[in-house]
């Protein structure tokens, strides 16, 4: 979806916000819950945003390629394609998923995969 200008981008933003979420620019860390992911439909890359917080600190991470097919969570019957693509995915993420919940990775992992 191409917008002619910043202006008119932010205002489609604001008319599709959803669950209270600022979708401008800046988001409101005070607003959101920490440690919930949301979706963020409207975002031209990353499909969710969450205020990962651990240790006193806050943190806002984006995470998730929007419109990406990921394998989910696992279901019986699954696909071997459907297992390999998760198994995949956590080899090549597993040292950022351990460093919790202040990486993108660990959101992923939880939320996506």
């Amino acid at each position: 979806m191409g917008f002619a200008s910043d202006a008119q981008r932010k205002a489609v933003w604001a008319s599709k916000n959803e669950k209270g979420l600022a979708m401008s620019d800046k988001v409101d860390k005070k607003a959101m819950a920490c440690n919930k992911p949301r979706r963020t439909p409207t975002h031209r890359t990353k499909s969710h945003i969450v205020k990962a917080c651990e240790g006193g600190k806050e943190k806002i991470i984006r995470f998730g390629q929007q419109g990406a097919s990921t394998a989910g969570k696992p279901k019986k019957g699954e696909s071997s394609k459907m297992k390999a693509k998760r198994k995949s995915f956590k080899d090549r993420h597993g040292k950022n998923i351990a460093k919790g919940k202040m990486s993108a990775a660990y959101w992923a992992d939880k939320v996506k995969w």
